[in-house]
């Protein structure tokens, strides 16, 4: 059974324009009621969606949303005890370098909606919270925003190592090594806040250095010209001398008045251990970015197929 991209939830498509992730915790107070009520949720999430490309839908660019539906370890757990569970998906905790973590935080159900109209994004999660709002409490909730030309918040081409549209799917999409769950993606998230002072005075000479790029052409430096703990270089991981990708949508969110500014980091993989192994290589080598970073959120979500969507609504899961 091969992968088949039309089945899976929309996990490496465009970053979109106006973006929220939201992040909710299950009261657990009724398994059972709450396991209804997400049974519900399942059907109802698909419905909320097509509903929502049809009033949105234009003649020249058709519909923009993009959504992605995540469950942790603990909900599938709490939700499904009784069925079969993703081959890697745990809880993430936190992961320690010489210098620098990168904590866990709680979660329990994860959204990516996004779309070229703001308006579509907040109808979007406020359907879902219909649904959800009785048996779940909000733990984050973080709109982003496509900054110029596609660029992360520190001004840099954003997504270079990314693999390209074309490529993706096998990257981003569980394939015949687990087939019960095929189609299905582990989306990582975690939320930086940047102390942009620090590296707004940076030379633009010692940022490229840090990023291991040139920053208006995005060229890549020979190795000699970045600091060794350059974030291409810190952030690449390998396995048997060959380089393993996921699919990353970096998006910048910001309070500028008060100085909130930070990047909200979304990875999708086939194997939780290749995004795993590039957060773990950040931290031992430091990554550059990290020096004036603070995390606030990381925690795995597993992204079901649009087909076990709909078995876990009709309860044939």
């Amino acid at each position: 059974m091969p992968i088949n991209p039309s089945h899976a939830q929309d996990v490496w498509k465009d970053v979109g324009e106006h973006v929220q992730f939201t992040v909710l915790q299950l009261n657990r107070q009724d398994p059972q009621h709450d396991r209804e009520v997400f049974q519900e949720f399942a059907d109802r999430s698909q419905a909320i969606i097509r509903s929502l490309r049809i009033r949105d839908a234009k003649p020249e660019t058709g519909t923009q949303l993009k959504v992605s539906i995540g469950i942790s370890s603990s909900a599938w757990d709490y939700l499904f005890p009784n069925a079969p569970k993703p081959r890697e998906l745990e809880t993430y905790t936190t992961l320690h370098g010489p210098k620098y973590s990168m904590p866990a935080t709680d979660g329990d159900l994860f959204f990516h909606i996004r779309a070229s109209n703001e308006a579509v994004v907040y109808e979007c999660q406020t359907q879902f919270q219909r649904v959800l709002a009785p048996i779940t409490s909000v733990l984050d909730e973080t709109k982003g925003f496509r900054y110029f030309e596609g660029r992360a918040i520190i001004g840099f081409i954003d997504g270079t190592e990314a693999p390209a549209i074309e490529d993706a799917a096998d990257y981003a999409l569980v394939g015949e090594e687990d087939p019960q769950f095929i189609n299905g993606s582990y989306a990582f998230a975690q939320k930086w806040q940047h102390d942009m002072p620090i590296w707004e005075h940076m030379t633009t000479g010692d940022q490229e250095k840090a990023v291991g790029r040139e920053k208006f052409s995005d060229f890549e430096l020979d190795d000699d010209d970045k600091f060794k703990n350059a974030h291409n270089v810190a952030s690449k991981y390998e396995v048997d001398g060959v380089e393993q990708k996921i699919v990353r949508m970096n998006v910048p969110y910001a309070q500028p008045a008060v100085g909130n500014i930070g990047t909200y980091f979304i990875g999708y993989a086939r194997h939780w251990t290749v995004t795993k192994g590039m957060l773990q290589n950040m931290v031992d080598q430091g990554d550059f970015l990290l020096t004036f970073s603070k995390l606030l959120s990381g925690q795995v979500f597993f992204i079901p197929s649009r087909d076990l969507l709909a078995q876990i609504a009709d309860d044939d899961f």
